[in-house]
């Protein structure tokens, strides 16, 4: 994997971007030597860096073309690929708020052929009791928060609605709300907040994936087959899968700033944002006489910043992950990927990743 945009000399001769350049994350097919990494963005605690590369058609997007047709009953969810045309992978651990029916998240990604339904027997409930509701105009379809995420693949092909009810009572607990299997005490109750990394951080041109990381480390990499895809899954990932351990990293984080309360994101583009601190590692000003020394300031700002992301793409722990096929579609392959720091599934028409979510199994 290279990166996108200019590069800059370090010390050593090399250029600052080059340490971004991890050609595989996992062992076997998921080789992005075709993919390029953007500039990273920070908002707060949580750094997303772009990845773009070549667009693999033919997949269904997952809010146009992917529908809820029904919740027959707890933990058993109908969703139908409405496509005339192409096959619709379904987003991994995609769960929906919803108006007169349980809230839902499934434990498992699938293929639906065009027109095709599929129900999953084993989705998790994850509203413990009938409070909650909400309203016609507000339902909306998330990605379970990170620190859900590996007990929910543990969980795939179970059946037992509530089997994620403990997991999402202690999350609550340790974000300082009821100890209760509610998810919405997240999701809803705090989604004015967790909307903000939305804006806070830019999809790019092109973009159809990305690495996160909270404070230093990873936190996962989600790969979409083209651009379409991955904007109509951008929401789900930022504010609610990647979004909650931001905002309770921040939150435990001191002093309060205008970075960790809704101020604007740092883009080592363009230098550092208005309100971070520098004990969030983004420097209060540049000590620059003129125009020529404040850009050359920014320069090595930027260098440094790309030198330190670097630093953690580097230390993603990958070793030793194994792959399970799960399923096929045509040359598609759906496999789960187990390793003791990453999980996650993804899908492969032969040596060509075409879809990922790969998530750290614990997050800080």
């Amino acid at each position: 994997m290279t990166t996108t945009g200019s590069t800059r000399k370090t010390g050593t001769g090399a250029t600052a971007t080059d340490a971004l350049a991890p050609d595989t994350l996992v062992p076997g097919p998921l080789a992005l030597a075709r993919h390029r990494l953007g500039v990273p963005q920070r908002a707060g605690a949580l750094t997303m860096v772009p990845i773009t590369g070549p667009a693999y058609e033919g997949i269904v997007p997952p809010r146009s073309g992917l529908k809820l047709s029904q919740v027959a009953g707890y933990g058993r969810v109908e969703l139908r690929n409405g496509a005339t045309d192409g096959v619709a992978i379904v987003p991994l651990h995609i769960g929906y708020i919803q108006d007169a029916a349980q809230n839902h998240a499934l434990c498992r990604s699938a293929f639906l052929a065009p027109g095709a339904a599929l129900m999953f027997e084993d989705a998790c409930c994850v509203q413990e009791s009938q409070g909650g509701y909400l309203t016609g105009r507000d339902q909306w379809f998330f990605v379970l928060p990170a620190e859900l995420r590996a007990r929910a693949l543990e969980l795939r092909g179970v059946e037992g609605y509530s089997k994620l009810w403990d997991d999402i009572g202690r999350l609550n607990r340790r974000y300082g709300l009821p100890q209760r299997g509610h998810l919405e005490q997240v999701l809803s109750r705090r989604r004015a907040v967790l909307t903000q990394y939305r804006s806070r951080l830019e999809l790019q041109p092109g973009q159809l994936g990305a690495l996160f990381f909270v404070g230093d480390r990873f936190a996962g990499l989600e790969l979409a087959p083209d651009p379409v895809y991955f904007a109509e899954l951008w929401m789900a990932l930022v504010c609610f899968a990647y979004g909650p351990a931001a905002w309770h990293a921040e939150r435990t984080a001191q002093p309060p700033t205008a970075a960790t309360t809704g101020g604007p994101a740092s883009n080592p583009a363009s230098g550092p944002s208005q309100g971070q601190a520098a004990g969030e590692g983004v420097p209060a000003g540049f000590d620059a006489g003129d125009l020529a020394g404040l850009r050359a300031a920014l320069e090595r700002d930027r260098a440094a910043r790309i030198d330190e992301v670097a630093g953690w793409i580097a230390a993603i722990p990958a070793a030793g992950a194994r792959l399970q096929e799960e399923e096929r579609y045509l040359g598609l392959r759906l496999s789960t990927v187990t390793g003791g720091e990453v999980a996650g599934q993804i899908v492969t028409d032969g040596d060509r990743p075409v879809y990922a979510s790969l998530f750290a199994r614990t997050i800080a």
